[in-house]
Order: structure tokens, then sequence, then C-alpha cells
């Protein structure tokens, strides 16, 4: 073709023997839209460059790719080589046998969702988790939402709008993609009235905020993702809500990872647990469900009953439900706590206490199959804004391509994707945080990878 005349028009083309088969498998209307921006693209490539025009064949290809490019999920599978057991970036932890099933089981059928099977009257939804948080942690009630953030905020909104809340300077935190703590406070309608320093705060800041002031909750709120070491001191949880309870003001403890679990017993510093705020007297505790409890994305709010029952009448409650799948999900995973199961069955607990000679196992059997590399002492991280600057000895398969950048990327453009770590100019792969079945995925693409890399020295 030598000019723009003879591009066919669409729709010609559309009736062309070459896009029936396309037409069949994608239906008309996305055919339509795809042929339009492929001539479209032609003809502009014609203007400016003078480009040849395209045989016909070739334009059905590109129309073939677009259709792809379109309907290809933007979301994919990747294989977490980092070592960081939840990683955020790559959507924290991955669900249980279990808890997967719940979820898909949830999904293909309808369900009693909002509906009271013995009196065939509409129900709650909150009723579903709440009942095993009750029977897993012993607080009165407990309510679901989307995520953490989301329970704090639809917290204070409920029990503090126009109110003062006291909160320590140390806890006034910035969490991952520029969140911050205040904000999501301040959101709510509250008043923060910040007490103590950065680096100390004492139980007298506390006893003259709520004397000299008119406050509605005392909220403590978990570091996260960073760690106070030198001078620096704060109360005791306990005598915190001692102290709260005299003055008849509820505590609200927002502890962010969920821990169910002793992290201790696995070599690591002790994470604050769901179950010690509890018994430290908290009305109120916050926390996630995708972090150390190893569920799917929610925020949990269990404790008093009054409490829950104003927060769950707030109209930002039906803003912030959870759905059927997570509340599927959350139950599940609960139930392997009820069952003390989750080191055998929460894949992230799997993770974490994973023995070191499995460990060195999956490293030289990859440097075996890989017929390359070096197995190497490492750290794994927890991630997911626990337990900072903690490590975990692991063994690492070290690799040394020419271009390790150029390398990382080969690995991201793999189906599904590889994602490595680089230190001191070495590619590193920690199977701590591979799981099973993408072991045999990781070697083979792995392989197809270094290969690439060896052909193009």
């Amino acid at each position: 073709m030598s000019d723009l005349s003879q591009l066919p028009s669409i729709d010609q083309f559309l009736k062309s023997s070459m896009m029936q088969s396309l037409l069949e498998d994608f239906g008309r209307p996305l055919c339509l839209e795809a042929v339009r921006a492929v001539l479209d693209d032609i003809r502009t490539e014609f203007i400016k460059h003078r480009s040849p025009l395209p045989e016909q064949a070739t334009i059905v290809a590109r129309v073939a790719q677009q259709l792809e490019a379109w309907l290809t999920p933007s979301l994919l599978p990747v294989i977490n080589a980092t070592g960081v057991v939840l990683h955020t970036n790559l959507g924290r932890a991955p669900l249980s046998q279990a808890t997967r099933s719940a979820i898909a089981q949830a999904a293909e059928d309808f369900t009693n969702l909002e509906f009271n099977l013995e009196t065939g009257k509409r129900g709650s939804r909150s009723v579903h988790a709440s009942q095993v948080l009750v029977q897993l942690t012993g607080v009165e009630a407990g309510f679901v939402v989307n995520n953490n953030a989301g329970a704090v905020l639809l917290t204070l909104s409920a029990l503090a709008s126009g109110r003062k809340v006291i909160v320590s300077r140390s806890q006034l935190v910035e969490i991952g993609g520029g969140f911050r703590i205040p904000d999501v406070m301040q959101q709510s309608g509250a008043e923060l009235l910040e007490i103590g320093t950065t680096n100390r705060v004492h139980l007298h800041d506390y006893e003259r905020a709520l004397q000299n002031e008119a406050v509605a909750l005392v909220m403590v709120a978990h570091h996260s993702n960073f760690k106070l070491i030198g001078f620096h001191s704060e109360p005791a949880l306990d005598a915190i809500v001692t102290l709260a309870h005299q003055y008849d003001v509820p505590v609200v403890h927002d502890l962010g990872s969920g821990a169910l679990l002793d992290t201790a017993k696995y070599g690591l510093s002790h994470e604050p647990t769901v179950q010690e705020s509890i018994a430290a007297g908290c009305d109120l505790v916050c926390f996630s469900g995708d972090k150390l409890l190893g569920g799917p994305q929610a925020g949990i709010i269990i404790g008093k009953i009054d409490l829950i029952q104003r927060i769950q009448k707030h109209p930002l409650a039906r803003a912030l439900r959870s759905g059927k799948l997570t509340l599927a999900g959350i139950t599940a995973t609960l139930i392997h706590y009820l069952k003390d199961e989750a080191e055998r069955e929460v894949p992230i607990w799997c993770m974490i206490a994973q023995p070191l000679d499995n460990l060195r196992a999956t490293a030289e059997n990859w440097r075996q199959s890989l017929g390359a590399g070096e197995v190497i002492s490492g750290r794994s991280t927890v991630g997911g804004g626990s337990l900072p600057t903690e490590e975990m000895p692991t063994f690492l398969l070290a690799l040394d391509p020419p271009n390790p950048d150029a390398f990382l990327n080969t690995l991201r453009n793999a189906h599904p994707a590889i994602i490595a770590r680089i230190e001191n100019n070495r590619v590193l792969f920690d199977p701590r945080t591979v799981l099973p079945k993408q072991k045999t995925t990781l070697l083979r693409n792995l392989s197809k990878c270094w290969a690439a890399v060896q052909t193009s020295d």
C-alpha cells in the first residue's frame, strides 16, 4: 500500500474473512474499537513518518494484539523471591487453602449474608466474623470493615467527631504511600490533643490532658514501620487504660499488624498481640486482616459491645463495610487460630517458621539445577509495617549477571514475573517467600532468563 486511500474502510475490514475468528472470540463492539484504534495508529505513522502501509494480514495481527492488550488483567500473579514475607507492594499475605476455598464458595453461591435462616427475616452481615472473633479473643463483639485505616476512621467518626482525642506525639506515624495517622484522624472530625514529645511521653502527660480537657477517647497507636530507640519512654498500655478509666474515658488501641501468635517464638522481637491489648483492658482494638493475621485485606474492630454498636450504626459504616468474600475469608483465616493450626496452615506463618535447613536445601537445589550461582547466608524480613529492623536468618541463591538491573527487568517480564533483589551488585533469591506451588515454576522461568543472559554474552 502506498497511500491512505488504499486502507480498507472499517466496515470492509470487519467483513473480511481474516477478521471472522476475532469477531467470534471477542465480539463485534470490541473488535470495532480495536480496528478503529489500529487504523488510526497506522494513519498517524504514515503521516508523521511516511511509514509503509502494512498488508491486511499485518493489520489483523495488530488488531489481535490490541484486543489481547485490552483484555489482559493488570493484576497478575508474581513469584516473591525478595525474602519480605508481608510485601505490601506484592499484596501482603497470600491466603491459606481453606481461606481460598471459603472465598470461592461464597463467590459461587448465594449466601445468608444478611438473612437469618432461623427467622426467615433480614439479618446482619456483622454476625458472621463477629462470632469467631468473640470466641477467639474473648471480647464482647467484633466488626469487620475494608481495611485498618477505615477501621480507625470509622471508630473516631462514630465516637469522637467534634470532640478531643488524646494521642502521643511519638505515635503520629506516617504509613506507606504517604498516608499519615494524624490526617486519617482529622478526617473523622475528631480534634487531636497531642501530648508528650517525639521520643518521650509520660503517664502524667495523659493525666494532665484528662484533667484539663473534655476528652472523648484516648488513642494508642502502634509504631508500625519504625522503632523508637535510645533516649525514649512510653507508659505501659495497661497503665494508660487504668488512668483513662478513672476519668471514664475509653481507650482505643490501633494495633496495626494484628498478631495473634507470639513472634518471639520464631527468634524475633515480641510484637504486641491482640490478646495482650484486650488483657490490658482496652475498650476497642483495631487491626489489619492482611498483615500478621495472614488473611484478606480487612480492618477489624473488637471490644465492648456498646461501642461496637455505636460504630455499626454510624452512616460511614455502610460505606466501609465488608462484602461476603472478605467476611468468608476473614472467618476462615480466624478458624485456623481457633483450631491451633495457624503455623501449619496460614502461609505467612509457614514462611516465618521455616527451618534453616529447609531453606538451605531449597537454595542448594536451585543452584544445582541452574548450574550457576552460589548459596550464601542472608536475612529475611517480616515487612508490612511489622517488626521494623527485625530480620530472620535465611539462605539465598546469589547470581552474578553482567548487568544486575537488566537481569531483574528480564525476571519481571517472565510469566509469572519473578521479583528478586540486588545486594552488593548480586541478584539474590530468598526461598523463604516462594510459595511451595511456585518453586517449580520459579526454577523453570529462572533457567530461561539465565540462559538468555548467557546467550546475550
